[in-house]
């Protein structure tokens, strides 16, 4: 695989958005590479096309395989590993938004419902700020019961939601 201007302009720009995602440089550049790449990659072909260092890939691709995004295969007659991302783009975004979820989401969402009990027996805690927390956790309950909901969808009805959404949003407007 070469890395034409465009395509490395896609990776390079990718590895920037995935530092501020919360994810390491090398991991999301990675998963870009493979995520154009129109055939599986090893681990040396990774190295090579982005001049990363032979135990950071190895690192980023065993990072990407614990988050579902890349998988190991192999190809006939040869006995090296080679990598592949997932090319369905709502799937890989299924993906990820599960992991974000199971990583941010759940243990936010498991401390506000302490927080909340809690504060509830604190006499000396302002009513103003247990009803912050209060409110916080209902925030935070809804975008999880929006998620699950939103999971559940197939992927064609969510694509066309999804261009339905600005017509709502009109209307809801009015």
């Amino acid at each position: 695989m070469h890395l034409s201007p465009a395509v490395e302009k896609y990776v390079l720009h990718w590895g920037e958005m995935g530092t501020r995602w919360g994810t390491n440089r090398t991991v999301a550049q990675i998963q870009a590479l493979l995520y154009l790449s129109p055939k599986p990659l090893t681990a040396d072909q990774i190295c090579e096309l982005l001049s990363v260092a032979r135990s950071n890939v190895s690192t980023s691709i065993r990072e990407l395989q614990s988050y579902g995004l890349v998988r190991m295969t192999h190809v006939l007659g040869d006995r090296r590993d080679y990598f592949e991302c997932i090319h369905d783009v709502w799937e890989l975004f299924r993906v990820i938004i599960e992991q974000r979820k199971q990583r941010e989401l759940n243990p936010t969402l498991s401390m506000l419902r302490r927080c909340a009990d809690e504060v509830n027996g604190e006499s000396d805690t302002d009513a103003a700020t247990k009803a912050r927390i209060h409110n916080m956790l209902e925030f935070v309950e809804t975008i999880s019961g929006w998620y699950e909901e939103i999971n559940d969808i197939p992927t064609t009805t969510l694509k066309k939601l999804m261009k339905l959404g600005k017509g709502i949003a009109k209307v809801v407007r009015k």
